[in-house]
C-alpha cells in the first residue's frame, strides 16, 4: 500500500502529542490532590475544597470562544505552543501560592493552567483527529489518551509523598515539587511545538475557518450537541470521583486509611484508566467504538452504585475500577461527535471544549451534597452522569446523516 503524503506529518504530530497528553494528565491528577491537601491544611469544607476544580475547569466555559478564535487565527501548532507556555507560567504561579499557603493565589494560578489546557483541548484533540486516516481516528486518540493516563498515574504516585502526606499540614515545600517538574516539561514542549509551527501548513486540516455558515452547521448538528452533553457528564463524573477518591478511601465506609496511603492508592484509579485506554484502542480495531462506549458507561454506573451500597474493600475496589471504564469515554465521544466537514471543526471543537466545564460544575455540586447528606450518598450524582453517555453511545451507533 502506498504511503499518503500526509502520513509522515501525521506521525510527527503524533510523536509530539505524546508529551502533551502525558503532561496534561500529570498536571490534572496532581491538581486533584490539592483538594484533600486544602482540607488538611486549611480545614475547608467539601464545597470550598472542590472549588479548586471550579477554578481549574471554569476556563473551558469562560475562554473557549476566544481561545477557539485564536486557534483559528494561529493554527494548531502555534496554539499548542501558546497553551503549553501558559500552563508553564500557571504552574510557576501555583508554586508561589502553595509555598505561601495563599488560597487567593492558588485559584487564579489554576485558572491560568486551565486556560492553557483549553488551547490544548481544542488544538490537540482536533488536530490528531483530522490529520491522518479518518478510519483510525478513534484508535489514535485512545492511544494518546493512554499516555495521558500514564501521566495521571505518575501524578498521584509523586503527589502522595509531596502534595498529600502526613506532613501536609506543616510542610509547605513538598507540594510544589510536581508542579516544578511540570513547568519544566511544559516549557520544553512549548519550544518544540513552536519550532514545528509550520508542520501542518498547506493541509486542509491545518486551516481553520469559523464562518457564520460553519457555526450554523455546527449548532444544527444534533449529534455534536448530544456529544457535547456526554462530554459534560463524563468529565464531571471522572473529575468528581478522582477528586473525592482520597477522602472516600479515608472514610470508615471504605478503608479508613491515612491520607498518604489513600492518595497513593488513587494511582490504581488512574492506572486503570491507562490500561483501559490501551486496551480500548485494541478492542476498537474489531468492535464499533459506539458499542464500546455504551457498555463502558453502563459498567461505570454499576460500579459507582456498588461503591455506595457496599462497604470496606469491596466498596474501595468498585470505585477504583471505575477508572478502567472511564478510559475510553472522552476520546470516543470526541471522535463520534466531531463533524466530518473540516470547515465545521473549529466551532465544533469549541463546543466540545466548553462541555469540559462539567469538571467545574459536577464536583462542586457533589461537594455541596457531601456537606449536607454525607460523602457516600453524594456519589450517586456522578453515578447518574454515566447514563447520558450510555444513551449517546446508542445514538452514535447509527451512521451520520445530513443533520
Amino acid at each position: 500500500m502506498s504511503q499518503s503524503p500526509t502520513d509522515p506529518i501525521a506521525q510527527r504530530l503524533f510523536r509530539l502529542s505524546l508529551g502533551v497528553f502525558f503532561i496534561g494528565g500529570f498536571v490534572a491528577s496532581s491538581i486533584s490532590l490539592l483538594v484533600p491537601r486544602m482540607r488538611l491544611t486549611l480545614g475547608l469544607s467539601y464545597t470550598a475544597a472542590t472549588s479548586i476544580q471550579l477554578a481549574s475547569f471554569s476556563s473551558y466555559l469562560l475562554f473557549a470562544a476566544p481561545v477557539a478564535a485564536i486557534v483559528a487565527a494561529t493554527g494548531y501548532m502555534r496554539a499548542h505552543a501558546i497553551g503549553l507556555a501558559m500552563m508553564a507560567l500557571g504552574c510557576v504561579a501555583l508554586i508561589a501560592g502553595l509555598v505561601q499557603q495563599q488560597y487567593a493565589i492558588v485559584l487564579p494560578a489554576l485558572l491560568a493552567i486551565a486556560t492553557g489546557a483549553t488551547f490544548l483541548q481544542i488544538a490537540s484533540n482536533t488536530a490528531v483527529t483530522m490529520v491522518g486516516d479518518p478510519r483510525r481516528a478513534a484508535v489514535r486518540l485512545n492511544l494518546l489518551q493512554g499516555f495521558n493516563s500514564l501521566g495521571t498515574v505518575a501524578g498521584p504516585a509523586l503527589g502522595a509523598t509531596t502534595i498529600v502526606s502526613t506532613r501536609a499540614a506543616t510542610d509547605p515545600i513538598g507540594a510544589p515539587l510536581p508542579f516544578a517538574l511540570a513547568a519544566l516539561v511544559l516549557a520544553v514542549l512549548a519550544i518544540a511545538f513552536f519550532r514545528h509551527r509550520d508542520l501542518l501548513r498547506g493541509l486542509p486540516a491545518g486551516s481553520l475557518h469559523m464562518t457564520r455558515a460553519a457555526w450554523r452547521g455546527a449548532l444544527g448538528d444534533r449529534r455534536l450537541l448530544f456529544g457535547a452533553g456526554a462530554i459534560f457528564a463524563y468529565v464531571g463524573a471522572e473529575v468528581t470521583i478522582g477528586t473525592l477518591l482520597t477522602d472516600f478511601l479515608m472514610s470508615d465506609h471504605a478503608l479508613g486509611w491515612a491520607a498518604g496511603g489513600a492518595a497513593g492508592l488513587v494511582t490504581l484509579y488512574w492506572g486503570g484508566a491507562m490500561a483501559g485506554r490501551f486496551a480500548g484502542a485494541a478492542v476498537m480495531r474489531h468492535l464499533a467504538p459506539a458499542k464500546v462506549l455504551g457498555v463502558a458507561a453502563l459498567m461505570a454506573t454499576a460500579l459507582v452504585f456498588a461503591a455506595v451500597v457496599a462497604s470496606g474493600p469491596v466498596a474501595a475496589a468498585a470505585l477504583l475500577l471505575v477508572g478502567v471504564f472511564n478510559s475510553v469515554m472522552y476520546p470516543t465521544i470526541y471522535v463520534l461527535a466531531l463533524p466530518d466537514r473540516p470547515e465545521q471543526t473549529a466551532p465544533a471543537a469549541m463546543l466540545l471544549c466548553v462541555a469540559v466545564v462539567g469538571g467545574a460544575v459536577v464536583p462542586v455540586l457533589t461537594g455541596t451534597l457531601a456537606d449536607r447528606i454525607g460523602l457516600i450518598p453524594a456519589l450517586l450524582l456522578p453515578a447518574g452522569c454515566y447514563l447520558p453517555i450510555a444513551a449517546f453511545g446508542r445514538y452514535a451507533r447509527h451512521p451520520r446523516l445530513s443533520e
